[in-house]
């Protein structure tokens, strides 16, 4: 039977999240280095990352030489550019006097991959890394993590965004995001939905 899909979000037309999305324009870049094994991936979070934050700058590689024209367009920007990567070297982007007028570069893959693509992209580390302050819960119940300090690439950008520009009105993207996880435990059978309801109490 073939599935039909909504020609705006590109979610199936029976989970269409149209409804739900209110975009913004922060004076933020983001751009996101994707891993492969997300582009296709169900619960991916920034499919609806793109849609809340039309301005959204994805691109899709593993190694610098999949990032080449990335890299190629980054020179030809003024605005101060920062690493979203929590490390030893980070520094609390709340602790900061940065501007919201810059660019975010975020790793986009499970920690493991994201690390691997830090270590094959080493033209990363000329860039200041910064990192958001503990505290923040996700609300990604559907997808599971390694590391309990774990947050989803949209959760991160929302965060950051709303850290770099407190008068910007990031709950849009969560609204939109949190639709994303209600829909696909709607899909899910009765029997595994009751685990995520209870997960949520």
């Amino acid at each position: 039977m073939t599935r039909h899909y909504c020609v705006a979000c590109r979610y199936p037309l029976n989970s269409c999240l149209c409804g739900s999305i209110q975009p913004i324009y922060p004076s933020t870049r983001l751009v996101v280095l994707q891993h492969p094994s997300e582009v296709e991936h169900k619960k991916n979070s920034v499919r609806v990352l793109s849609l809340a934050v039309p301005e959204t700058q994805i691109y899709v590689g593993e190694d610098e030489h999949d990032f080449s024209e990335l890299r190629n367009d980054l020179t030809k920007h003024d605005q101060p550019i920062y690493l979203v990567y929590p490390s030893d070297n980070s520094v609390s982007v709340e602790a900061q006097d940065i501007s919201p007028n810059c660019v975010l570069l975020l790793l986009d893959g499970t920690w493991r991959k994201a690390f691997k693509m830090l270590q094959l992209n080493p033209w990363l580390n000329e860039y200041p890394a910064v990192h958001l302050t503990e505290g923040y819960e996700s609300r990604y119940k559907i997808r599971k993590s390694s590391r309990s300090d774990s947050l989803s690439t949209l959760e991160a950008c929302a965060y950051m965004l709303s850290a770099l520009d407190p008068l910007l009105n990031v709950a849009p993207v969560i609204t939109a995001f949190d639709a994303m996880v209600e829909m696909r435990i709607k899909a899910m059978p009765p029997e595994i939905q009751v685990r995520y309801r209870e997960f949520s109490e």
